[in-house]
């Protein structure tokens, strides 16, 4: 992965290349996804398995495997598998038939079955197709609130903070989570952090308000939020309601949020609605030059994750680097 020394993505790909897992990417037909296998098996990252007809085989790299679901040995099974996740929303092994051949709904039953440790998508599908077919496969973990999704976002090296690793969420599905929702994202995004940074993560809810200084049914949500996570896991280092900088700045913390267990070094921030994580990370990766990988996808029982449309052939490594960390 073509990183600078400290920068965080650095560790997530040393730790996916010394504990290599199979990866599935299921948009064959995309150079980026391509020019990504490629790469990604180069450096060591993971096995990875393309989705594409079997033609392009040996055209992409040597060490990248080619399934094509129109033809795959595996198709009865997973239409069997297939009939019994969906049979009570009226799957029948006729219209079982043809979902497996989607390459998304057929990479997200690899994963199901053991055939693959994680499975990445999104250059081409939407963000949309990528959940829907991750939850009607794959699905929940066992006891996860709901799914999320997060951004991991890199600092470059010149950056006055220096290269930090640092956790958005939710930028990317859950629109306007409730109070209980929010809670729950929090959790998740935490976890996301010990997993992927290897820190303790230090949890933000931000809000346009900082202790207080406003008042809104908006303000009220994030607060309630906060005590309700803060209740589910009393362990965890979490304030709020706090604005970006207090959450941030330490000299900024120190005025506005005096006592913060956060002391402005805060790195996962929980957003407290989708507009605002959304303009958030592109505001930092657009203007402040971060590095942001996702949307990757929380609270699923194994990995799948989702692509900007706009991704490049090294956002697709990033990702895949990041899959299989979390399949880990």
């Amino acid at each position: 992965m073509s990183v600078a020394a400290g920068d965080p993505l650095a560790a997530i790909a040393a730790r996916a290349a010394a504990d290599k897992k199979h990866i599935v990417l299921s948009e064959g037909d995309d150079p980026r996804v391509h020019e990504a296998a490629r790469i990604a098996v180069e450096q060591g990252l993971a096995d990875v398995t393309v989705l594409g007809p079997t033609e392009v085989e040996g055209a992409i790299a040597p060490g990248v495997s080619v399934l094509n679901p129109e033809n795959s040995p595996n198709h009865d099974t997973f239409v069997a598998r297939l009939v019994e996740l969906r049979g009570h929303k009226g799957m029948t092994e006729e219209r079982a038939a043809d979902a497996v051949r989607d390459p998304l709904i057929f990479a997200a039953l690899m994963v199901d079955q053991g055939m693959a440790d994680g499975t990445v998508s999104g250059c081409v599908r939407t963000t949309s197709d990528v959940v829907r077919a991750a939850l009607q496969v794959i699905g929940k973990a066992k006891g996860a609130p709901l799914v999320s999704s997060f951004f991991l976002m890199a600092l470059p090296p010149e950056h006055p903070a220096g290269p930090k690793g640092m956790i958005f969420s939710d930028c990317g599905l859950v629109i306007d989570p409730s109070a209980e929702e929010l809670a729950g994202i929090a959790q998740q995004a935490a976890t996301s952090a010990q997993a992927l940074l290897d820190q303790t993560p230090r949890v933000a809810m931000l809000s346009f308000s900082t202790k207080g200084s406003a008042r809104h049914a908006a303000v009220t949500k994030v607060t309630e939020a906060m005590e309700l996570a803060k209740a589910a896991a009393p362990d965890l280092i979490l304030d709020g309601e706090l604005q970006f900088d207090a959450a941030f700045v330490p000299s900024v913390a120190a005025r506005k949020a005096e006592g913060s267990p956060l002391e402005g070094a805060a790195n996962v921030f929980v957003f407290p609605n989708l507009d605002a994580g959304n303009i958030g990370y592109k505001i930092a990766q657009r203007i402040g030059g971060a590095t942001a990988i996702g949307p990757v996808l929380q609270g699923l029982a194994k990995p799948a994750n989702d692509l900007s449309r706009g991704a490049t052939a090294q956002d697709i490594v990033d990702i895949i680097a990041v899959t299989a960390v979390q399949a880990q």
